[in-house]
């Protein structure tokens, strides 16, 4: 087995910095790109190599990881002009770590393979503060010796680690996670709205939705940032846009008649319109709280995510 100390990192986003930061934690050679230098900034204080091209990032790695906001922008950056597919060869491992058109993967895909390069994609799942702790979840498909090979660089990534077939698989379980935590999210807004209205105090809705059957993940995580007032979650409503639209592209693709996704689909792209596209996910319940002429306000909540929780020991699922 090739032993991989030498990692490319493209994509110092939200997510992106944090993953690559419990890399170079690990001890790994760590080479990083991104088009906004400052973002880099911190890892290279850390020890981590500022590459000026793509070139010269993938001439000094054996594995690549990507992790960018678009499909068209994962596609730019393996088969544009300067792109990874011109400077990979048969010692190279691309991850792919954004969420992304399973479509995509599968012909860029076919791009580096051409090349007698190794491919493997591998989402993560749980927010940026579980990015940062290293509790994060990994889904990841591709050729199994492409995993095991990538398993070490992932166990420092993620928590749980979930190995899912045939490439395609991941990013299509990735966008199916999100459309269900971006309609949970909806419907979470609407119960605290209810339970606002009713004269039911905001925290004690919180922990009685916690111990009952509509607990949630998300509604642990982003019904906090919510009731703080600060809407931070550090994904943004043109992620969600994005996410909901490659949902709905599959659903269309197999002629499911998915009239719940087209619903929350709509409401994310008028709140894309009124809130711009920058503002946060959680910032949706905004438009809500503007027809209800109520804040969902609470103290005792926090404005940042965070998980306290130390870091757990990695481990693959098996079934």
């Amino acid at each position: 087995m090739i032993i991989d100390k030498n990692i490319g990192f493209i994509g110092l986003g939200n997510v992106g910095s944090k993953l690559a930061n419990s890399i170079l934690l690990a001890n790994y050679n760590l080479y990083i790109n991104d088009l906004d230098k400052n973002k880099a900034e911190p890892l290279i204080k850390k020890g981590a190599i500022f590459t000026k091209s793509i070139e010269e990032l993938v001439k000094s790695t054996s594995v690549i990881i990507t992790c960018l906001p678009s499909p068209l922008i994962v596609a730019k950056i393996i088969e544009g002009q300067s792109g990874i597919i011109n400077y990979v060869n048969k010692n190279h491992l691309w991850i792919e770590m954004s969420t992304t058109d399973e479509h995509e993967m599968t012909r860029l895909s076919k791009l580096i393979k051409s090349k007698n390069a190794k491919v493997l994609e591998a989402p993560i799942s749980g927010g940026q503060h579980r990015a940062e702790s290293g509790n994060i979840a990994v889904l990841a498909a591709g050729e199994r010796s492409s995993f095991d090979r990538a398993f070490p660089i992932l166990s420092e990534i993620g928590y749980e680690i979930l190995f899912c077939g045939k490439l395609g698989n991941a990013s299509t379980l990735k966008v199916i996670t999100n459309f269900l935590a971006l309609t949970n999210l909806l419907s979470l807004g609407e119960g605290l709205m209810l339970s606002n209205k009713y004269g039911i105090d905001l925290e004690t809705a919180f922990h009685a939705i916690k111990i009952s059957s509509g607990n949630s993940f998300v509604h642990e995580t982003e019904s906090k940032v919510i009731l703080s007032g600060s809407y931070n979650v550090g994904f943004t409503m043109d992620l969600a846009c994005k996410d909901i639209g490659l949902f709905d592209k599959l659903a269309k693709k197999f002629k499911i008649p998915t009239k719940l996704s087209n619903l929350v689909f709509e409401i994310f792209k008028y709140g894309e319109k009124q809130l711009a596209k920058k503002s946060f996910s959680t910032s949706i319940i905004k438009l809500l709280e503007e027809e209800c002429n109520e804040k969902l306000r609470s103290s005792n909540f926090p404005k940042l995510l965070s998980d306290n929780e130390l870091r757990k020991k990695f481990f693959e699922i098996k079934f």
